[in-house]
């Protein structure tokens, strides 16, 4: 099998979304990095330009079109009827020019109540054309477009009038599948199936005479099966992940309002044992290793998920150091010109994924354009300039709006 080398390096960050930063990584040691290690890593890359140009959040800011990635509950308060959004990246584009992530995302507000919404979503992730060839000097044997899915219908209520919370059933399709003819060596396709639940609260304090928005939001996302690219000997774990968030929203003058945001988020997967944790010079280390390992292997996801909260090898601290932090604002001027920015960090230890981020939105009657730009702070991160582009169209305007044509 000959990749070429910027595709081996692409469908490496596919396979572990760490690489990328662990490469950049100079002042952390081996014996230092320990990521979490989940299978179909690019369900937790972030697929809209609101949410990314804040820092990547979004589990309590305000609802949106794009709220079932972040937080699907969200939707039960949405100001509109229904919405649809498009969004795109070019991703590890300082590398290759053919990798994107593509996702369409849509909601609609059921009943005359409006307390209940059904969403949907289908995110498409390209990792471009790869050449697989045999042997030094012969040509090309073929060549593949590995590629990664997730179909997801979501359903959220209001429970009160601040409270509501919602549920998402995904279908996940993992195809990075080929054969080599000469080592004998192939990879299958991989699916799983996997549900979110989330909560949103939300309340409005007054602040002398000022009416605020503060508000709150929880999301588990992709607590489904395990996913196994070789006939079911070695299965991964989904990027289970658990997203707490608080926005507090306050208006600066007529029409301006500013927002700001912090999530917090933990991969809710077991640590993988690791040979350098154990006394590798004695039997008694080698088979409490096999131990670990096959207990690994075989834990359930569920399992997995409470055992993720105690099992990092240097204890609570190394625990604390698998939270990631985003902290971001927003400034609006009458719902129709938005500026951005944001900041998110990842310990060097758990993958180093630090970066400052930028936004922009403009809004103009039922449709609006988003866009945002992430600056790494290790400037030799592949993931520097990723850029990310989203149109949202409001439905219910369209609606009226061709109503009011046709009256």
């Amino acid at each position: 099998m000959n990749f070429s080398n910027k595709h081996i390096f692409a469908v490496a960050v596919a396979a572990s979304a760490f690489l990328p930063e662990a490469l950049a990584q100079n002042d952390i040691k081996d014996n230092d990095f320990n990521p979490v290690n989940t299978g179909v890593t690019t369900l937790s890359i972030t697929p809209d330009a609101r949410g990314s140009g804040m820092g990547n959040l979004g589990a309590a800011t305000d609802p949106d079109v794009n709220s079932q990635f972040w937080n699907p509950s969200k939707y039960a308060f949405a100001y509109s009827g229904g919405g649809v959004a498009v969004s795109y990246t070019p991703w590890l584009r300082k590398i290759v020019n053919d990798i994107f992530l593509g996702d369409i995302t849509g909601y609609w507000k059921l009943g005359s109540g409006d307390n209940q919404a059904l969403s949907a979503s289908f995110r498409y992730f390209s990792l471009g054309e790869v050449t697989m060839g045999g042997q030094a000097g012969e040509g090309a044997i073929q060549t593949i477009n590995p590629y990664e899915f997730a179909l997801d219908l979501g359903y959220s209520r209001k429970l009160s009038e601040k409270f509501s919370m919602g549920v998402v059933l995904r279908y996940i399709l993992s195809d990075l599948s080929y054969d080599d003819a000469y080592s004998g060596e192939s990879n299958t396709a991989a699916s799983a199936f996997s549900v979110d639940l989330s909560g949103y609260y939300v309340t409005y304090p007054m602040i002398g005479r000022n009416e605020c928005q503060f508000s709150w939001g929880f999301d588990i996302s992709n607590i489904g099966t395990k996913v196994s690219y070789d006939h079911g000997t070695n299965y991964a774990f989904l990027p289970t992940n658990l997203r707490l968030g608080t926005q507090f929203m306050f208006p600066l003058a007529d029409y301006n309002t500013l927002s700001i945001g912090l999530d917090l988020n933990k991969l809710l997967v077991p640590t993988m044992p690791r040979e350098k944790d154990y006394d590798m010079n004695t039997v008694e280390g080698q088979i409490e290793y096999e131990e670990a390992k096959e207990k690994w292997e075989t834990m359930s996801p569920i399992t997995g998920i409470f055992k993720s909260f105690s099992d990092a090898p240097g204890g609570f601290s190394e625990e604390l150091k698998e939270i990631n932090v985003s902290i971001g604002g927003e400034y609006a001027y009458n719902q129709q010109f938005f500026a951005r920015m944001g900041y998110n960090y990842e310990n060097a230890m758990k993958g180093g994924r630090s970066y400052f981020t930028f936004g922009a939105g403009f809004s103009l009657n039922v449709v609006r354009l988003d866009a945002s730009y992430m600056m790494a702070t290790a400037q030799s991160s592949p993931l520097d300039q990723t850029l990310r582009f989203t149109l949202s169209f409001d439905m219910e305007g369209l609606q009226d709006l061709f109503g009011k044509r046709r009256r």
